[in-house]
């Protein structure tokens, strides 16, 4: 397939966990890939090294998704990379996957994390999305990364839950909004996944991961490589009548 057929997905916090694993998948299956990392350049490096030996195209570029100020010179860049790369003017996918974890309890949050927390996981998947918006394909899709803390609750995850909620809610509007244009939407909610996310406890702690794996209908934590196929398979080319859905991801965590 040449460069102006072959679809292209823009993944953010693609350097390492759900994002690196969702640009792999995505690629497998034919996608070529623009990612995004905050700090990690050679995380990010490594994994564009992956995906062009799946025989995909690859550009990786710094953004830090909290700081919505830089997001119009992003887009640019990104308008620049798909002309230099790819000779088109449009992409195909948004994954909005960046995040950062703040695990406290409600009644020591700061200000400046529930700042942080807001300016990440909802002011800026808000305004990147409305940035990259007149660049997305008419027909294209959408992932928003929400949480399984939507729907349960654990202590110590309030502020965080809080903004994931945000996001569910907002995945249905753009939904809404973006349909004329047979633009889809729709939130994946993970579970609990061995990264080093949120300081890594899911996957370090032993006795964390195994409360976790005791509540699981599948008996473990989720491991990287159980997300990102499953965004590959909503953003498949077969899947184009559901919008405005969260999907649950969680192996039956507390089903």
């Amino acid at each position: 397939m040449d460069n102006t057929r072959r679809p292209i997905a823009i993944v953010t916090g693609a350097s390492r966990g759900l994002g690196r694993s969702t640009a792999l998948a995505l690629a497998r299956n034919g996608v070529d890939i623009i990612g995004t990392y905050r700090s990690r350049k050679t995380d990010a490096d490594t994994v564009a090294e992956e995906i062009w030996r799946c025989g995909r195209k690859a550009v990786m570029l710094p953004l830090d998704t909290g700081k919505i100020k830089t997001f119009s010179a992003f887009r640019d860049r990104i308008q620049d990379t798909l002309r230099t790369h790819w000779q088109r003017e449009h992409f195909n996918y948004l994954v909005n996957n960046a995040g950062i974890g703040i695990h406290a309890p409600f009644a020591t949050t700061t200000e400046a994390d529930f700042d942080e927390l807001v300016n990440v996981h909802f002011k800026g998947v808000f305004f990147l999305t409305q940035n990259l918006l007149p660049l997305l394909k008419d027909g294209g899709r959408i992932v928003n990364v929400s949480s399984g803390l939507t729907r349960f609750s654990l202590a110590g995850y309030s502020a965080y839950a809080a903004m994931k909620g945000a996001i569910e809610v907002l995945t249905r509007y753009l939904a809404k909004e973006l349909g004329a244009n047979g633009i889809t939407v729709n939130t994946i909610a993970p579970g609990a996944i061995e990264t080093d996310f949120g300081g890594g406890a899911v996957r370090d702690n032993k006795e964390i991961n195994n409360l976790i794996a005791s509540v699981t209908a599948l008996g473990r934590a989720g491991m990287p490589d159980d997300i990102g196929p499953a965004v590959a398979a909503i953003l498949s080319e077969d899947n184009h009548w559901m919008t405005g859905q969260r999907v649950e991801v969680s192996g039956g965590m507390f089903v």
